[in-house]
């Protein structure tokens, strides 16, 4: 890989309104009712200060496209595949309604190690987020790039297994079916145009996914949705997750939590028994 020094500390601003009309498109995809006061539950930041980049500039894989120019916020990785490996999110404020957004981002690290399917590549970008001019969330949101899939590489993940998952070591449970409407809906908050999330053929063909992939951050709200209803909204201090394994669209997803030492932990699993994130939260 070369080196991409030059990106660390390179900085992307952002300014946005947290408007009736995205809070009323947030919730009506999560099935969850306007709340009183207007305050939005936490998972909304996933939603603000999206990217922007014009269609021309978007890659193959529908991510803005990446090259060696000073407008270039992420370095040119030479590996075409992108994927949310992981975020560590502090809240420090909740987001009302009518909120006017500022988010600064700044690359924090760029590193390339050797793994199983190949070389990866890992950037670490820091967000920082201000709601009418008050700090609201910090993130430092992980991406792993990879390189191309062979076109006869077997589909990941693979097909469900005759295994179950049990619930019953978990104090709450909730399960649910993300289906495409949910991802389309997700990707259209979110600003997301990467064709893993809506355009099946390109999904298995080219990168070799057994079916549309359900986001990370989708996971992440929904687990944070689930600690919401036990908790009480905009209860945590800070919430972590890591993806391990795709889910797939139209397969059931099982949401758990339960308490530990200092905080909680949540995850979702496939209902094979397969882990796809493990997450943890403090109050």
């Amino acid at each position: 890989m070369s080196d991409f020094a030059a990106w660390i500390g390179r900085e992307a601003r952002a300014k946005d309104r947290l408007d009736e009309g995205l809070a009323t498109r947030w919730l009506a995809t999560f099935d969850l009712p306007h709340p009183h006061p207007a305050i939005m539950p936490q998972g909304i930041h996933f939603a603000l200060c999206t990217p922007d980049a014009p269609t021309a500039k978007l890659g193959e894989d529908g991510h803005p496209a990446r090259d060696d120019s000073s407008d270039s916020f992420l370095p040119p990785l030479p590996m075409p595949r992108r994927m949310w490996a992981s975020s560590k999110i502090a809240f420090h404020a909740p987001i009302a309604i009518g909120a006017v957004i500022e988010r600064v981002s700044q690359v924090a690290s760029v590193s390339e190690k050797e793994g199983g399917s190949g070389r990866l590549a890992f950037v670490d970008v820091e967000h920082t987020t201000k709601a009418n001019g008050t700090i609201a969330v910090i993130e430092t949101q992980t991406l792993v790039y990879r390189d191309a899939a062979a076109t006869d590489a077997p589909l990941s993940p693979p097909p469900l297994g005759d295994g179950t998952f049990d619930p019953l070591e978990w104090d709450s449970h909730r399960t649910l079916t993300p289906d495409p409407r949910l991802l389309f809906r997700y990707s259209a908050l979110t600003f997301n145009t990467h064709r893993i999330h809506y355009d099946a053929p390109y999904a298995q063909a080219i990168e070799r996914y057994r079916g549309l992939v359900v986001h990370g951050p989708l996971t992440a709200s929904l687990l944070l949705q689930l600690a919401a209803s036990e908790l009480g909204e905009n209860r945590l201090r800070t919430f972590q997750f890591r993806g391990l394994s795709p889910a797939i669209a139209d397969e059931p997803l099982h949401l758990v939590m339960r308490k530990g030492d200092g905080g909680y932990e949540l995850a979702a699993f496939a209902p094979d028994g397969r882990q796809v994130t493990a997450a943890s939260a403090t109050v």
